[in-house]
């Protein structure tokens, strides 16, 4: 899908360090993404399965023609710091990428978008990692399919992130475990604050670990799914319970964390801070693909909070924009800047459950 709307990218108007006062490292995956644009899979409800409620599915032995394929950058964190890039907030991305053609690609769109590259390490005899995401047409949802090796090799430096005032933590890979407890005991060390995205690989490999780092962030970000394995994991729950949203992010916030969000795609997303619950409902837009939305809608949120904005506005900012970004493919060309955020969350309005 072409451009719409102009959306350009470049330096921040302050220079890496200086957001604000901040310094914000992203770490995380960075990655080529890879869009296959299909209607046919045959879409499959499945409610009584609580965790995967649909499939698509394709016939076993056929081929299928793709018209049309795109090329994005991919990975929660460096969306995140391209959302950040795009509200005039610097940050840089601490990743890690195979010394061949993907990694010099992925490096050419960092720079693009104004992201600090110094914490990039290049590993020789790795390729760097890609992604294959079959977009279902109809919907605009996806399904992902990752190779992350070479991230999985990452070995996190204390030492780069040791003056960071802020830190998120998106996709980690490999030794990931070891990562978030250096992580959080260098927040503790040094009062650093830390935005945590726990991905649905890390939550399937070792949900007590992240119910165990839920407490030292001072944001969580959760879909829905993610949130439903944490609280379940957490203690005894029906169906009907850890299908209530009020019930989903109050459990939550007994587990740790400063502030609890939860989305949830096309029906909007929550958030609490204390004993009040915000809820705001999803714009309604013609989706072409969800990819990104999720790190579209954490990127907004989180710029919004660092420019001192309260948590019902932040809401606001991230439901607008996650859904501009579906509008295209990839995470990064729908991303808002600010002007356009204030403007286009005027009519929404925030709901307390």
């Amino acid at each position: 899908m072409s451009a719409k709307g102009g959306f350009t990218f470049g330096p921040p108007r302050c220079s890496y360090g200086e957001a604000g006062g901040k310094k914000i490292i992203c770490i995380g995956l960075a990655c080529k993404d890879m869009f296959f644009p299909t209607t046919e899979g045959k879409i499959t409800e499945t409610p009584e399965d609580l965790f995967s409620q649909k499939k698509i599915s394709f016939e076993l032995g056929a081929k299928y023609k793709i018209e049309e394929r795109f090329e994005t950058l991919g990975g929660c964190a460096v969306n995140v710091a391209c959302a950040l890039s795009k509200l005039g907030i610097a940050s840089a991305c601490y990743s890690k990428l195979g010394e061949d053609y993907v990694g010099q690609w992925i490096k050419n769109k960092l720079r693009e978008y104004g992201i600090n590259q110094e914490m990039v390490v290049t590993e020789k005899d790795f390729a760097s990692d890609l992604s294959a995401i079959i977009v279902d047409k109809m919907s605009g949802d996806r399904v992902i399919f990752s190779n992350q090796k070479v991230n999985g090799t990452l070995q996190i430096d204390s030492r780069k992130i040791k003056e960071a005032e802020w830190v998120f933590i998106g996709d980690l890979q490999g030794a990931w475990e070891k990562h978030l407890e250096n992580i959080f005991q260098l927040s503790k060390e040094n009062k650093t604050r830390v935005a945590f995205n726990p991905r649905q690989s890390n939550i399937h490999d070792n949900v007590q670990k992240i119910i165990e780092s839920l407490p030292y962030a001072e944001i969580v970000f959760l879909n829905k799914d993610e949130a439903l394995e944490i609280v379940s994991a957490a203690g005894h729950f029906s169906q009907e319970e850890l299908d209530n949203e009020k019930i989903l992010i109050t459990e939550l916030k007994k587990i740790g964390g400063k502030i609890i969000v939860i989305t949830d795609g096309i029906r909007g997303a929550w958030a609490t801070q204390g004993e009040k619950i915000f809820f705001v409902p999803a714009v309604k837009v013609q989706a072409c693909d969800s990819t990104g939305a999720g790190d579209a809608f954490c990127g907004a949120f989180w710029g919004a909070y660092l420019k001192g904005e309260k948590i019902e506005e932040c809401l606001k900012w991230g439901i607008v924009n996650g859904g501009n970004v579906v509008r295209f493919y990839g995470g990064q060309e729908g991303l808002l800047n600010e002007e356009d955020l204030r403007e286009k969350t005027k009519s929404l309005t925030v709901k307390e459950i």
